[in-house]
């Protein structure tokens, strides 16, 4: 049987095993639609099941998480902690609190953060965390209540050896505080590698926040380059104004990009003169408004409620939002007006039909595994100085981030060619990060 057949088959095994999780499903079928040139060419992967077993969480922990409310009723929600594979290292991944949050959603997320970990070349394997519960409108008395309560469970499956979570949406810096806190008070242990994404105060990294945002920038860079294209003056246009979104625009604005338009639920603005990315941090992070809010300060601009941002004109996309965000449709619009670069911030934010048109069209289309993995990144330099009690600066860290972007699109870019297909992204970068993992299963036996 070819292995193409066979990966179609194990494809079919994924869905019967784990029935309703579409997300899961979208992002193992990504990756196996790669595999199957790995699998002719290293016919041992296929011997030892390495494919199926890397389908297969390591451990998923699923528990309640109960709470009280500011006027005392008690409520209930569901944590979540998948841990994924730990080949190349102890589990690493975020910890995402949001109404949406399901096992799904979990595995979907834990699933990439296997490649997109091994693509940075650092010793971290992949796992996700998170629960149903949404911060927004609580107060901070209901949200460490909360996140104390959760720790107290999920704390002894953690350690900076076994599973080091981070923040992800709708977890920051207040909240990893909390759940740092709560595990030191069991623990009785300054544990500052357990958690990554802390504050700089309580061994946290420079360049953390802005990491992820920056280095997809830093990847769309080198994409553009590789086509000999550059980046300054070209028009960009970024989906969402959260942490990422915000640092991804910051970062363009100083590679010489000219960012025109960027979202939040309520709609969009677009400003020509370039998006004033100090005005909308004051909006986003100090004020917490709305996109439209924009407007106060820059009238010359346009807030638009409905449409969608994708109907902006530009030369580079960036997809900053959450998953499944942009479609076919809005794949075929960015196409017709002239888009040359699409870079996944989120996680999986292009569907299936969009990446497809992307490729049809020789747009360079950089995933999310490999464009966004600036954050882990950065979480893997801080595990690193929290291990030497060392702290670095801005600069240094920054240009360690630059680096490893670097090595990514490189790795991505000369892994595709080995393949027979130049300039695709997905193929390089689900094959780099498969086989490194694959490697390191192989080496431990059947385990």
């Amino acid at each position: 049987m070819p292995p193409a057949a066979d990966l179609s088959s194990l494809e079919a095994e994924v869905v019967r095993r784990n029935p309703a999780e579409t997300e899961f499903h979208q992002a193992v079928r990504e990756v196996l639609e790669s595999l199957a040139p790995v699998v002719h060419k290293h016919p041992e992967y296929a011997d030892a099941k390495l494919i199926e077993t890397i389908c297969e969480p390591e451990r998923q922990i699923i528990f309640r998480v109960p709470w009280v409310d500011d006027s005392g009723e008690v409520q209930v929600n569901r944590g979540f902690r998948v841990e994924f594979n730990s080949a190349l290292g102890p589990y690493k991944g975020g910890i995402r609190f949001h109404p949406s949050v399901n096992l799904g959603i979990v595995k979907f997320l834990g699933f990439e953060q296997i490649f997109k970990n091994s693509l940075t070349g650092l010793p971290i394997g992949g796992g996700k965390g998170g629960a149903d519960f949404d911060p927004k409108g609580r107060s901070n008395g209901e949200v460490m209540r909360f996140c104390q309560s959760f720790m107290t469970e999920l704390y002894r499956h953690l350690g900076e050896y076994t599973d080091v979570p981070a923040g992800d949406v709708g977890v920051g810096s207040r909240e990893l505080g909390f759940m740092f806190g709560q595990y030191k008070r069991i623990t009785n242990r300054y544990e500052s590698g357990v958690i990554t994404g802390k504050g700089l105060v309580w061994g946290g990294a420079q360049v953390r926040t802005e990491a992820t945002g920056y280095g997809t920038a830093y990847f769309v860079n080198e994409m553009l380059a590789a086509t000999g294209t550059a980046l300054e003056g070209l028009d960009v246009v970024v989906s969402g104004s959260g942490n990422v979104a915000i640092y991804a625009m910051e970062k363009i604005r100083q590679l010489g990009g000219n960012v025109v338009a960027c979202s939040d639920s309520s709609g969009y603005v677009v400003d020509h003169k370039g998006i004033d990315v100090d005005l909308l941090k004051q909006i986003k992070e100090v004020e917490r408004g709305r996109i439209s809010d924009y407007l106060r300060e820059r009238p010359e601009a346009t807030f638009v409620s409905d449409g969608s941002v994708w109907d902006v004109p530009c030369e580079v996309a960036l997809p900053c939002a959450t998953q499944n965000e942009l479609d076919e449709s809005a794949a075929k619009k960015l196409v017709a007006n002239g888009v040359k670069a699409v870079a996944e911030g989120a996680n999986m934010p292009c569907t299936r039909e969009a990446v497809r048109t992307f490729r049809e069209n020789g747009v360079a289309f950089g995933p999310g595994k490999a464009a966004n993995a600036g954050g882990v990144a950065t979480s893997a330099l801080e595990m690193q100085q929290n291990a030497s009690r060392d702290s670095w600066t801005f600069e240094h860290t920054e240009e360690r981030l630059r680096q490893i972007m670097r090595d990514i699109h490189e790795t991505c870019h000369e892994t595709a060619e080995e393949y027979g297909r130049p300039g695709d992204y997905v193929l390089g970068a689900n094959i780099a990060g498969f086989t490194r993992v694959a490697e390191a299963m192989a080496a431990f036996g059947v385990v």
